[in-house]
């Protein structure tokens, strides 16, 4: 038997997801392709499959945690005929179990000079082992010459793309001379600075791990968790978030730095929880935190009042159903969407009584091509088309509010309601495709989306949505606009009704249409001629191939 590790699969374009369920529990059997644990993105909801058959030994991550691509979450026990047919990226991750480098042997410290004087020597401090070779910034001196420090007081603080690391002195005595400067780059065994140390003292041992100061250690995709470097726990302190920087002075180090940038977080308000104050990015993270439970929980627009709370269990028996990520997204994308979107509606019916004809005609090719057509696929098509002959629907408005972004491809979302929430799969290139290609595409995207296996890329790059209620029901509804696109189709319950043909009235299948779009990029008249063109081309679908 041999143990393999199961990591993190490609999430066509997410950068990181939550873990949100464990599929499975220690010591169960697992098949091949058997669903592991849930991730969630923003978008979507995605299954990860087992690659091995075998028994799970051990989960590598939690519910709640955050993951990436290549990350490790799972070992599983398998039948070691199996493990040496496995796939290739199980072989590289069995490669690094069977291969372990030797370590990195901690750098004894090197006397610089033994030459007495009163007793005392010049100790020269180096980096102690910092569990990589990489080449990593030295962000902080922590210390000045002439300062007396004691064993395991920190000297100066490195920094990586990952975490901070502050490098602790392995002897106690007065700093004589620093070696390292602010802006270096160094590694294990590097030169730090040389102490004046007692020579009766007696010699510390090899210089301590660094003390990472990250909230959990980093984990590269193909390094194998047991022999990942192990370091101190840091304490958790219990901050203020919302307290400001007394100080004045904004003590943080550049990756620190650019996470406030990305999320818009004024460093002079958060405390710091580092050495000296430092603001770490920890003490960000709970900041931005603190201030989302401090606000209402769904945005709300600048003046708008907060609709006041209600206890309903006064009335009656109540169940409170806590909202899936999905959900929560949806909502305030939909009440951002709406609060910032001047939105209009037009609607018209489309005569498709013809369209269905053609469309039960393709009954049987459907069956020997393993497709079903659906309305869905040539509203798609004749979306396409009008978007084509209507430009200003393939636009977007820049975020500074003064240029259109005219885009030269045709990607339509449609929705999708599924157990876990709504979500907008996206017909790539949908103006160069015909009906048979569109038909797979929807069959396959909305088969993804029921069982929660669409990928982030699936769900990207729309320019047009069509939501549409089928069979559902109703004569109409006011489809929300998917800012940043300007248009979307809302498609109701085909009813035959009696048509006016200049003599007499003839039941014909009509459509109710709902075309939505955004005010400030399409005008009524572009409006008009956008829905005249779609209803033409779905009254008479000859015109789709003209």
């Amino acid at each position: 038997m041999a143990v393999e590790i199961v990591t993190v699969p490609d999430l066509g374009g997410a950068e990181t997801v939550d873990v949100i369920e464990l599929s499975i529990a220690q010591g169960d059997a697992v098949a091949l392709e058997d669903s592991l644990l849930v991730l969630e993105s923003d978008k979507a909801t995605m299954d990860v499959p087992s690659p091995f058959a075998g028994t799970l030994v051990k989960f590598l991550v939690a519910d709640g945690d955050t993951v990436k691509v290549g990350d490790p979450i799972a070992e599983i026990e398998v039948a070691g005929q199996q493990a040496e047919s496995s796939a290739e990226p199980a072989k590289a991750a069995a490669a690094v179990i069977e291969e372990q480098p030797e370590p990195v042997k901690q750098p004894e410290a090197a006397t610089v000079s033994a030459e007495q004087a009163g007793g005392l020597a010049e100790q020269l401090i180096l980096v102690p082992d910092i569990g990589s070779e990489d080449q990593i910034d030295v962000i902080e001196i922590s210390v000045a010459i002439g300062d007396q420090v004691e064993e395991g007081d920190t000297l100066l603080v490195l920094e990586s793309d990952k975490a901070t690391m502050d490098v602790p002195s392995s002897h106690s005595g007065t700093v004589i001379k620093i070696i390292a400067a602010e802006g270096d780059k160094l590694t294990t065994g590097s030169e730090v600075a040389v102490l004046q140390v007692s020579q009766t003292s007696p010699n510390a041992e090899p210089a301590p791990v660094a003390e990472v100061q990250a909230p959990q250690a980093v984990v590269e995709p193909t390094a194998q968790p047991a022999i990942a470097p192990q370091a101190p726990a840091p304490v958790q302190t219990i901050v203020d978030a919302a307290a400001p920087n007394e100080s004045g002075e904004v003590y943080a180090g550049p990756a620190v730095r650019m996470l406030a940038r990305e999320l818009g977080v004024d460093l002079s308000q958060v405390s710091g929880t580092g050495p000296r104050g430092r603001v770490q990015k920890d003490d960000v993270n709970l900041y931005v935190k603190s201030a989302l439970r401090a606000a209402p929980a769904a945005a709300t627009g600048s003046g708008i009042p907060l609709v006041p709370a209600v206890d309903f269990s006064q009335y009656g028996e109540i169940e409170s159903i806590p909202m899936s990520k999905i959900q929560k997204l949806t909502a305030a994308n939909m009440q951002r969407n709406w609060l910032n979107v001047p939105h209009v509606t037009h609607f018209d019916d489309a005569d498709i009584t013809d369209l269905e004809d053609f469309r039960k005609s393709l009954a049987d090719e459907g069956a020997k091509r393993g497709i079903k057509v659906t309305p869905v696929a040539f509203l798609i098509k004749a979306l396409a088309a009008a978007m084509q002959s209507n430009p200003i629907f393939n636009r977007s408005l820049a975020a500074d509010g003064e240029h259109f972004i005219q885009k030269h491809y045709c990607n339509i979302g449609m929705a999708v309601d599924t157990p876990r929430g709504l979500v907008v799969p996206v017909i790539k290139d949908a103006d160069e495709k015909g009906i048979w290609d569109i038909s797979a595409d929807i069959a396959a995207l909305a088969a993804s989306a029921r069982d929660g296996k669409l990928k982030p890329a699936d769900m990207q790059g729309g320019c047009f949505t069509l939501s549409s209620l089928g069979a559902i029901g109703g004569k109409g509804f006011t489809p929300i606009v998917n800012s940043p696109e300007v248009g979307i189709l809302g498609v109701s319950k085909s009813q035959m009704q009696p048509l006016w043909n200049g003599q007499e009235f003839v039941p014909r299948l009509m459509l109710p249409l709902c075309l939505s779009y955004d005010h400030r990029v399409v005008n009524g008249g572009d409006a008009g001629r956008f829905m005249t063109q779609l209803v033409k081309s779905l009254s008479d679908i000859r015109h789709l191939a003209l």
